[in-house]
């Protein structure tokens, strides 16, 4: 009763060109945004999920932290779903928590395709087995410790304590339950998909009844889009970046650039929905198309996709329902929005 008041985590997103900070509470039963930054990273500071250079990370996130105005020191962050290996394994009820633990341990082996005093390991109960009366079904998380590590030290050097490191997958699917009022009947039993665009990675995220079941990133991504107009009008590519952000570009710059980057992430698009199809035997249509990071803003790409694949579309906003702090500039965290969806599910951890 008279303990000190839990520290709320930071959620840490680091992408391949920005560092996003996100501090979430509760406030009457709805969450409310109290500080939130986006910094951006030197380029190639992060490749493909991969932090190349950790001081100048940690030097954008200490920025980040200090423009967001949070004094918490309590962070989480998040590897790359390409990075960890996930299984649902399946162990009986009747073991107690140390005997469970021993047999995930030895399972782990069966499904690491690494030592495991390389890997970081974690596993969580999920409840009774549908296929097994007498079964529990346990999540088993691992990533290779150099991907824990290197983010747990960037955290580390900005003056943040790393209290929680999750897998972006499910950080989508906590975040997921934000934006089901924008869906029929709430999101229950639909098939959607959640493309996340970002600077230089699509990463598509299949949920069914609110579950992650499929997830796949590829090459494609914003900076394609910089590196166009630093072509067609003779900019380096600071320029180019800083024309882009400010929507200071000549008359042709819509028809001549922007149209057809917008055909190319369609393309995208559907290119992933469809290896999706290929890969699944049980689903074979999307309900729901939701488009999140930094280029599902662009405008009219939504609807474009939308018309291309004949599935309803939407921008994702999971602040859309929450009350903001003093702090927040309204028009700024609604221009971020779709990029937070990974920041979100991370802060959201607080109240675990």
């Amino acid at each position: 009763m008279f303990g000190r008041k839990k520290s709320p985590l930071l959620g840490i997103d680091i992408s391949s060109s920005v560092v996003k900070v996100l501090e979430l509470s509760q406030k009457n039963g709805k969450y409310c945004v109290e500080s939130y930054s986006v910094e951006p990273l030197p380029l190639n500071a992060v490749i493909e999920g991969r932090i190349e250079n950790t001081d100048e990370v940690a030097g954008a996130l200490r920025r980040a932290v200090k423009r967001s105005s949070s004094k918490s020191k309590d962070a989480a962050v998040a590897v790359s779903a390409n990075s960890a290996i996930t299984k649902v394994v399946s162990f009986p009820s009747s073991l107690s928590e140390r005997e469970l633990e021993e047999n995930v341990m030895l399972e782990a082996n069966n499904y690491i395709p690494y030592p495991l005093e390389e890997v970081r390991l974690d596993f969580e109960v999920l409840g009774a087995s549908a296929a097994d009366v007498d079964a529990v079904d346990v999540l088993l998380a691992a990533s290779r410790s150099e991907n824990v590590d290197a983010r747990t030290e960037v955290l580390e050097k900005a003056g943040l304590k790393p209290k929680l490191v999750d897998v972006e997958a499910y950080t989508i699917e906590n975040t997921f339950r934000l934006i089901t009022h924008q869906m029929p009947n709430n999101g229950k039993g639909l098939t959607v998909a959640v493309v996340d665009v970002g600077a230089t990675m699509t990463t598509l995220h299949v949920l069914v009844d609110g579950k992650i079941v499929f997830t796949r990133e590829q090459t494609f991504g914003g900076r394609l889009l910089t590196e166009d107009i630093e072509r067609h009008y003779g900019m380096s590519y600071q320029e180019a970046g800083r024309a882009k952000k400010d929507n200071n570009l000549p008359d042709d710059y819509g028809p001549k650039v922007l149209e057809p980057f917008k055909r190319s992430m369609t393309t995208t698009v559907t290119r992933a929905l469809q290896f999706f199809f290929s890969a699944s035997t049980q689903y074979q249509s999307i309900d729901h198309i939701v488009l999140a990071g930094g280029c599902a803003s662009i405008q009219g790409v939504d609807a474009m996709i939308e018309e291309e694949t004949g599935t309803p579309t939407f921008i994702a906003n999971p602040f859309s329902e929450m009350v903001l702090g003093p702090k927040i500039k309204i028009q700024a965290l609604s221009n971020d929005a779709p990029s937070m969806m990974i920041a979100c599910g991370l802060a959201m951890r607080s109240f675990d």
